[in-house]
């Protein structure tokens, strides 16, 4: 899916800063960072460890909070949210796949994807779940637990569990990072196909240049700062 030129941007970011501690203590890890990104988009954050990737990641999903600067998320006022408003509107509309695959290690495959559907009170859950699961390739192993399954098949579980709401957003931070390069590179197809199935605008944080190349754009950090934001 491609945006139209009459779209609007579902992502837009202005200086937005993120600093931790104060005094001699503080550090800043985002230094301005503007960003726009449109809906349908496929945009790779590239860049070395503590150049503020994933930090921006996790302040554009409103896992963090910035300290400085505007964002807005699709049509919503970020900054302005308190964190109970923020976990409403992150609920059903934004996807997250991390590298650690944070499945609860006591519900199946099944439940670990159909309870986030439930919190959100989403109709048949279960049949939804089910669904998501089959579309991995997981149809066989839903009724297994995390720890019956491999680190790929845990991390599929985890892009069924991001994708099954349908969210016009998804968020990738190093999803292939604690894989093998062929479970890595399966884990990744699937990603973008479920991703683009869904119609969702997907950022994918990396450092790895070929897997970064696969998305329309690529966006370099360093220092907390945007060296380049190119068509890939």
């Amino acid at each position: 899916m491609t945006a139209s030129a009459n779209s609007s941007p579902i992502i837009e970011a202005q200086d937005l800063t993120l600093s931790l501690g104060s005094g001699e203590a503080r550090v800043d890890i985002l230094r301005g960072v503007s960003l726009s990104v449109m809906p349908g988009e496929t945009l790779a954050l590239l860049g070395p460890s503590g150049s503020g990737k994933s930090s921006l990641l996790a302040v554009l999903a409103g896992l963090e909070r910035a300290s400085g600067g505007s964002l807005r998320v699709a049509g919503q006022d970020f900054m302005a949210l308190s964190e109970d408003a923020l976990a409403t509107a992150r609920r059903g509309r934004i996807g997250v796949v991390l590298q650690a695959f944070h499945l609860l290690p006591t519900m199946t495959a099944l439940e670990n994807v159909a309870t986030p559907l439930e919190l959100a009170g989403m109709p048949d859950a279960a049949m939804r779940a089910a669904a998501a699961l089959e579309a991995v390739g997981l149809g066989h192993r839903m009724r297994h637990y995390p720890a019956q399954l491999s680190g790929g098949e845990q991390q599929r579980v985890a892009i069924a569990r991001a994708l099954a709401p349908r969210p016009a957003l998804v968020f990738a931070d190093e999803p292939t990072g604690n894989l093998d390069h062929k479970n890595g590179d399966a884990v990744a197809d699937l990603l973008f196909a479920r991703a683009a199935d869904a119609g969702a605008t997907l950022l994918l944080v990396t450092h790895d240049e070929a897997l970064a190349k696969r998305c329309q754009r690529i966006v370099r950090l360093e220092d907390g700062r945007i060296l380049s934001d190119e068509v890939s």
